[in-house]
């Protein structure tokens, strides 16, 4: 970070950390990091962690985290970071994807609020708790002194970040074996944030506790409390740092082991109680979101897994529109149409010049009612959910395939406008699952999972228009007559796009 901004940095706060692979003594670790985007006054750092075995020489994956840096004044005013150089392929995917992370880092206390009131609504905040066996919280307190001396801190006098981690993790760590009587093991960090910093020849006060436990894991919450000696005689607590640690911990065979159910006594404890189940919540559905698995079912539309699920919407179509390896296979009156095969994984792209600004193709390519005036494929769309105004989820229908039902789809769109003249417009597309709209009798569900458009600026006047599709089983039966050369549809479809781009821009 400070390479970067060329001054002192000190670290915001950290992203959730999952935690791969152990460690064990003996092996080496490599620490990799670099700037992936800078925010005006703030940066992203990208942190890739992995650990390598002097015997077999294999190298596995720790961690891969984010954390957020800011550049410490010089003066009164906020200093402004200069852009990242991008210098290869995976330079503009980080670059790309890291105003994704910040809209999630942004919206992830909302969301969090948000499964609370569902919790509250449902009637199941309150004061009463009975189960059998249950284990009362009151026995997993642990309470931890920690004096910052010299090595404690780093170059700027503060505490480091990382030292106060490990003091949270080893009191974290006490509190979850009062449950399970065994060594746990840390597998994830959930929301690490800096409230403030601390100094050498502070006192730091640590306090964990278990909020909850699910079968095969335990959710532990850590505050940390600063005091100087003035404060500490006034007892004048300085709040600076807060975590909720999840472990796990497993037997001589390596089988996970069942964490008792615990019992809140106090209304605060019910409260830590529900709040770990929510931010379990999240951390499964951002889990499920950011798994490597391409082909999956479409994901569920939920509270708890809204950010990802546009995260993940975005990242898809910008991570194939960056794949090596597009062939060209054909070339039509200003359209190109490129394949791109990787395993039985057949991707289409469709390049388009089209003679409007690229900000009005945009808007005009975004909004998925304007789709059935050039999409021949598009038989119906309607708006079932607009969530915000970059997603919308539509309900979209399509002519049947010759002795079969006709189709639909429920359909996520999530666009972004680029940051700079240099990135593109993105409206990416993928289906996602709606309780309120449920498999009907008269259609055939179909899904989509990687697909959307991307819009470069050319001039003024002039913009290239990408089309992507990520095929699957739904619409492999409208291209394959076109890609063995018997039919003309693609071609036929993006021109009549074409066309209505420029007579609707020119209007």
């Amino acid at each position: 970070a400070e390479k970067h901004a060329g001054v002192s940095c000190v670290t915001a706060s950290m992203d959730d950390i999952q935690f791969e692979e152990a460690t064990r003594v003996g092996q080496i670790i490599t620490i990799r990091a670099k700037v992936n985007r800078a925010f005006k006054t703030s940066m992203e750092v990208g942190i890739k962690v992995t650990v390598q075995d002097l015997l077999t020489k294999v190298e596995k994956i720790v961690s891969v985290a984010y954390a957020t840096y800011v550049a410490k004044p010089v003066g009164a005013g906020k200093i402004e970071l200069e852009p990242v150089k991008l210098l290869s392929t995976e330079d503009h995917l980080e670059h790309t994807l890291a105003i994704e992370r910040r809209r999630i880092r942004l919206g992830y206390e909302q969301v969090f609020q948000n499964l609370m009131q569902e919790s509250n609504k449902e009637g199941n905040y309150c004061d009463t708790f009975e189960e059998e066996d249950a284990v009362s919280t009151d026995l997993t307190h642990v309470q931890s002194i920690e004096l910052v001396q010299p090595p404690h801190a780093n170059h700027h006098g503060n505490t480091f970040g990382g030292q106060i981690m490990a003091w949270m993790e080893t009191v974290a760590s006490i509190s979850a074996s009062r449950l399970c009587h065994s060594y746990p093991t840390l597998k994830s960090v959930n929301m690490f944030k800096f409230w403030g910093p601390s100094i050498v020849g502070d006192r730091l006060v640590f306090n964990a506790i278990v909020n909850n436990t699910f079968q095969n894991s335990v959710e532990v919450g850590v505050r940390v409390e600063a005091f100087n000696c003035e404060e500490w005689i006034k007892d004048q607590a300085r709040h600076i740092n807060s975590a909720f640690l999840i472990f796990n911990t497993v037997n001589d065979k390596g089988e996970l082991l069942t964490f008792p159910r615990i019992k809140p006594t106090t209304k605060d404890g019910m409260r830590r109680y529900h709040g770990a189940i929510a931010r379990r919540r999240i951390r499964l559905a951002r889990k499920c979101m950011l798994s490597a698995k391409e082909v999956k079912p479409s994901d569920p539309w939920e509270r708890s897994n809204q950010a990802y699920v546009s995260y993940s919407n975005i990242a898809a179509l910008t991570h194939l529109a960056a794949k090596p390896g597009w062939e060209i296979t054909s070339t039509l009156e200003g359209i190109k149409i490129w394949t791109h095969e990787e395993g039985d994984v057949l991707s289409l792209k469709v390049e388009m010049q089209v003679k409007i600004p690229s900000h009005l193709a945009f808007s005009l390519l975004s909004d998925f009612r304007f789709r059935q005036q050039w999409d021949k494929h598009f038989l119906n769309c309607e708006v079932l959910q607009a969530v915000n105004e970059d997603e919308k989820i539509y309900y979209v229908t399509s002519p049947p395939i010759t002795g079969q039902k006709p189709n639909d789809f429920v359909l996520l769109v999530s666009q972004r406008q680029p940051c700079k003249p240099s990135e593109p417009y993105i409206v990416a597309v993928k289906s996602v699952t709606l309780t309120c709209m449920p498999p009907s009798s008269e259609y055939c569900r179909r899904e989509i999972h990687c697909a959307g458009f991307q819009i470069y600026s050319d001039s003024s006047s002039s913009c290239t228009v990408c089309y992507f599709n990520q095929v699957t089983s739904g619409i492999m039966p409208y291209l394959a007559a076109n890609l063995t050369g018997s039919s003309k549809s693609i071609e036929d479809t993006a021109l009549e796009c074409v066309r209505f781009l420029e007579l609707k821009g020119s209007k």
